[in-house]
């Protein structure tokens, strides 16, 4: 299908997502293909019988990302009583789960997260999208439901815009046209869903990631995965409290309709708050 044209007058933003749009609804739009060892690890992770072992062959593989995961290792927010200079120390100290979600992360980073010319704006999605992941884990426990498809939820959950935002560099430059970066944020908030949750489609993913993707912030339509899109939906309130300058605020937080929603109550709220350390820490420490 040929990109949209029109005789009408349009606003170079108009005129980029009229575009940007047709791509979208064409199939046309560049997806990102699942990183390798992101698609290994969630193959690994998924087999019963796997172990540590196979775990830390898979991310020596990868000299660079196993670099990156002994540094995480290494950091504040896990506390080594010495330094950590193999995987297998690793696993040791951090656990084949967490070493397995740190290397699924740190693998989606380095395949998605990194778009050219927007390094801040891409460098704070990701501290979100972390800190939403980890807050995911956290109320999933409170709420007695599946901790790791949670944390992938909360991590994902905004994974559409880094390729929009892709799509709209390359429209830009085709078109010789320069929008600011509001404009750009809002064709990316206006987008992000629905291209989000055809990457995960495209990677095979559980379809309650896909709910999550689309319904977080309007989760009352999902009929899938209601609860998941819950627990993604208060992730992002809290990443979004923890990481900007609103800061937190408890009395704010336990008034969200979310939160009554999943049946929590006031402590909860505190508990949940009670990891803000630990999850900026951990924030800090992957974003190395």
């Amino acid at each position: 299908m040929a990109e949209a044209s029109t005789s009408v007058k349009l606003e170079p933003v108009e005129h980029i997502q009229a575009t940007l749009l047709d791509r979208i609804e064409s199939g046309q739009l560049r997806l990102p293909l699942l990183p390798q060892v992101a698609n290994q690890v969630l193959m690994l992770t998924s087999d019963p019988e796997a172990d540590a072992t196979q775990l830390a062959a898979l991310i020596q593989q990868d000299q660079a990302l196993a670099t990156q995961i002994l540094k995480i290792a290494n950091s504040p927010a896990y506390m080594p009583r010495s330094p950590i200079v193999s995987l297998q120390q690793a696993v040791a100290w951090l656990g084949m789960k967490l070493l397995s979600d740190l290397a699924l992360t740190v693998s989606i980073q380095n395949g998605v997260f990194r778009v050219r010319g927007y390094e801040k704006q891409i460098g704070e999605l990701w501290r979100h999208a972390l800190a939403s992941g980890l807050f995911a884990k956290e109320i999933a426990r409170q709420c007695r439901q599946n901790v790791e498809s949670a944390f992938l939820s909360g991590l994902l959950h905004t994974i559409g815009k880094p390729v929009v935002l892709e799509a709209i560099i390359d429209i830009q430059e085709s078109m010789s046209l320069t929008l600011e970066w509001d404009q750009v944020d809002g064709l990316l908030h206006t987008h992000q869903a629905q291209v989000g949750a055809r990457v995960t489609e495209s990677w095979g993913l559980p379809d309650l990631v896909k709910d999550a993707i689309l319904y977080y912030d309007h989760y009352q339509d999902s009929t899938k995965s209601p609860k998941v899109a819950m627990i993604t939906s208060l992730a992002d309130h809290c990443a979004l409290a923890l990481l900007t300058a609103q800061g937190w605020d408890e009395p704010s937080l336990t008034q969200l309709p979310v939160i009554q929603d999943l049946n929590l109550y006031a402590e909860d709220v505190t508990s949940l708050m009670g990891h803000e350390d630990m999850i900026l820490k951990s924030v800090n420490a992957m974003c190395v």
